[in-house]
């Protein structure tokens, strides 16, 4: 068994749909799972239908509308023949998604959420679903929900791996070309959950685990991991190989090629994982794997935008303690800011961090009964592993810098924009 993750840019539209038929005709789809995420930018479009829920309720209608436009071109496209039972198909799940939308009685954003947005993933495998058996591969749909189960933590559930073991156990692995839908589960009522944003390739990797899969293949539209993203740095290089530990590290820092919880239930089993590009299937790409930490080992730069710098004193020149620190952390826990960097003095404490929920102002008001508060928005958090003099040079040039730490391999570096 071999797991290939595609995501939304390889099948953002007819072509590229074609596409990917194209690189199953090279790579073989016999004992192939795919793990498919939603079509292009539908998981944005959808995030705008839940909150014109919430908030816009006369742009409602017309914003599914164009869900279910962009879904409809893309098949007009795919099959000739507009009474291919595919349509049928599509048209049930959108009226599954206006009927929750119609008898919804809960007010709470994230249960909503997690009902919703997954539509996305079941639209684009049902597509793929028709059109790879149009094309006579012989296909297994399979519904993510009934073997990943989940606590009911929406939009970041945690895995029951005891419960998804046993489910994905009892797949009938046959030799045919199965699809299913990645970032979803579900909670113990059976509700939709979602493993958070990017959570394709943590899909992939827990079929991969659960199954004893011999890979796991991320296909992007890269040629692989590079060492820094060639939209923010000049002269980016192909990473050929690389360890699990280093991996690791460079997710945690927040490089987005690989999904920073991929990798963990891999490593246990020694499954590699390659990153492929959908765009050229027969270069080599990435290994991520047992044995050398990086080949070849350069400075690896992950540039983390959209930050929140927050910097607390004391009012009265007490030293911050440990039992302040951790009154600090459980505040940032509660209000779901992700810390990306800690820094502190006698009297300071500083945090890098998202605010992705945007609770920042809430957090600030309690915060300031306690500490004086200060902040800075919209900052950059640079990390740079195996960095040297000439690497760190060139991001601190012509910055701002408002921050800077430094460990044996690491620096990390925040700077106004």
């Amino acid at each position: 068994m071999r797991i290939f993750k595609f995501g939304g840019a390889s099948i953002k539209d007819a072509e590229a749909v074609r596409n990917i038929y194209d690189v199953l005709q090279i790579t073989g789809h016999s004992d192939v799972l795919l793990v498919v995420s939603a079509m292009g930018k539908t998981t944005n479009a959808i995030e705008v239908v839940i909150n014109n829920y919430f908030e816009k309720s006369a742009e409602l209608k017309a914003s599914i509308q164009e869900v279910k436009k962009y879904h409809n071109e893309i098949l007009l496209d795919l099959f000739e023949d507009d009474q291919n039972p595919v349509f049928a198909a599509l048209k049930k799940l959108f009226d599954e998604m206006e009927l929750f939308l119609q008898n919804n009685k809960s007010p709470n954003y994230n249960y909503v959420y997690d009902q919703l947005i997954g539509y996305g993933e079941l639209l684009s495998t049902t597509i793929l679903t028709y059109f790879f058996s149009h094309k006579n591969i012989d296909t297994n749909l399979l519904d993510v929900r009934q073997y990943i189960k989940t606590n009911s933590n929406f939009r970041e559930a945690e895995v029951d791996w005891q419960l998804t073991q046993k489910n994905i156990s009892a797949i009938k692995v046959k030799a045919t070309l199965n699809i299913t839908q990645g970032f979803l589960g579900s909670d113990e009522n059976n509700f939709s959950t979602s493993l958070g944003r990017e959570g394709s390739d943590y899909t992939a990797a827990i079929f991969g685990y659960c199954l004893n899969a011999d890979s796991v293949t991320i296909w992007k539209d890269v040629p692989g991991v590079m060492n820094a993203d060639p939209r923010f740095f000049e002269n980016a290089i192909l990473l050929e190989n690389i360890s699990y530990r280093e991996a690791i590290e460079l997710a945690f820092y927040g490089a987005t090629v690989i999904h920073p919880k991929t990798l963990q239930p891999l490593q246990r089993k020694e499954i590699p994982l390659y990153v492929k590009s959908f765009l050229n299937p027969k270069l080599p790409g990435t290994k991520v794997g047992k044995g050398s930490d990086l080949q070849p080992l350069v400075p690896c730069f992950i540039v983390k935008r959209n930050q929140l710098l927050i910097s607390l004193s004391s009012l009265n020149f007490e030293f911050i303690m440990e039992e302040n620190i951790s009154e600090i952390f459980a505040l940032l826990h509660k209000y779901k800011l992700k810390v990306h960097l800690i820094q502190n003095s006698a009297i300071s404490f500083s945090v890098c961090c998202d605010d992705n929920y945007g609770n920042f102002e809430v957090l600030k008001a309690v915060l300031s009964s306690k500490f004086s508060v200060s902040y800075n928005e919209n900052i950059s958090l640079y990390t740079i592993r195996h960095f040297d003099d000439l690497s760190a040079n060139s991001i601190t040039e012509n910055k701002k810098v408002l921050l800077t730490q430094t460990s044996r391999e690491t620096i990390q570096i925040v700077a106004a924009t």
